[in-house]
């Protein structure tokens, strides 16, 4: 994937990084694709250098952000890798996740677009919304999980930001 980042030389607007970027293959067929990232509140122009780092994935802090591009594979060959590599999928999920396969909540408001394939999100109650391509979510740190029930790879877009929960009763 390319990535094309701008920034200032001698006060004009110039391009100052164009390069191949590459992702993290993930476990069981995803791939994530680190885009770019914020500490905080950006500051511009960019200093030499700050354009060349490819951030790897990880949930921003409050205010942080974070973007990426997501391949999915389907439902059917996650599970059959899960298979060939002899991992119970349930004791992984609930290792990394502490919840059920798939389901995982973050503390980030996150901005998910559909460039390509299909794709269901699932909430805690059980309601789906099958997703297909330039459909946009916008995750507010709810409960949630992606199923890929198609037969082709699903690739979205999504930006990242970092948020404070807010303690809530009931």
């Amino acid at each position: 994937m390319r990535r094309v980042v701008t920034g200032h030389r001698n006060g004009k607007s110039v391009i100052v990084d164009d390069a191949e970027i590459t992702g993290e293959k993930g476990r069981f067929g995803s791939n994530m694709v680190g885009v770019w990232e914020t500490d905080g509140i950006p500051t511009i122009p960019l200093r030499e250098g700050e354009y060349k780092k490819q951030p790897t994935f990880h949930f921003p802090k409050p205010g942080e952000t974070f973007v990426n591009m997501w391949l999915c594979p389907p439902d059917e060959v996650v599970h059959k890798k899960v298979r060939e590599e002899g991992v119970d999928l349930e004791e992984y999920w609930r290792k990394v996740w502490g919840d059920e396969p798939g389901m995982h909540t973050t503390d980030t408001v996150d901005y998910d677009i559909v460039l390509s394939g299909e794709i269901w999100m699932e909430l805690d109650d059980g309601a789906e919304v099958h997703l297909k391509p330039f459909d946009y979510v916008v995750q507010n740190g709810t409960r949630h999980a992606w199923r890929n029930r198609s037969s082709e790879n699903c690739v979205m877009a999504c930006v990242l930001v970092g948020a404070n929960r807010r303690q809530t009763t009931g």
